[in-house]
């Protein structure tokens, strides 16, 4: 992620934007809504190593004055499904990342709510997104790292 910073910076104009947009590193809670309500089920365990790579990355780059980083923003933000096998295709894209080994139990704690909650019902997965705004630094203020 360092050389992808020196790459967007090389191919930025002076005083451009980087927008930083990720899931934050924060075990996402998984729940159905029914009826107006919200039953938490569990919460899901990443792993984030390559989440806290790239937020080392980031500071290195800050660090080597080739931005300067506003604070970053912190929302929250819910993706809704309806299906069982909605929520399965999706835990499967973590497992295929190598972002956590298979959720099977939490498969089947979401797959008994919907069960007995049947119709209208949809299963919520939350978490927050961090928002990181980037600004080049001029030229002249830039250090090129030595090992680069």
């Amino acid at each position: 992620m360092v050389h992808a910073l020196h790459e967007a910076r090389r191919v930025l104009k002076p005083n451009s934007l980087l927008v930083d947009l990720r899931p934050a590193a924060v075990h996402r809670r998984v729940g159905i809504t029914h009826a107006g309500r919200y039953q938490r089920l569990g919460t899901m365990r990443e792993r984030f190593d390559d989440d806290h790579a790239a937020n080392r990355a980031v500071a290195q780059a800050v660090r080597q004055d080739l931005f300067e980083a506003e604070d970053p923003l912190r929302f929250e933000v819910s993706r809704i499904m309806d299906t069982l096998d909605e929520f399965r295709a999706w835990t499967d894209e973590f497992v295929t990342l190598g972002k956590f080994v298979s959720h099977d139990w939490l498969i089947r704690r979401v797959e008994r709510a919907l069960r007995r909650e049947r119709d209208h019902t949809k299963i919520v997965v939350t978490g927050p997104l961090e928002l990181r705004v980037l600004r080049k630094r001029s030229e002249g203020s830039a250090v090129r790292p030595s090992n680069f």
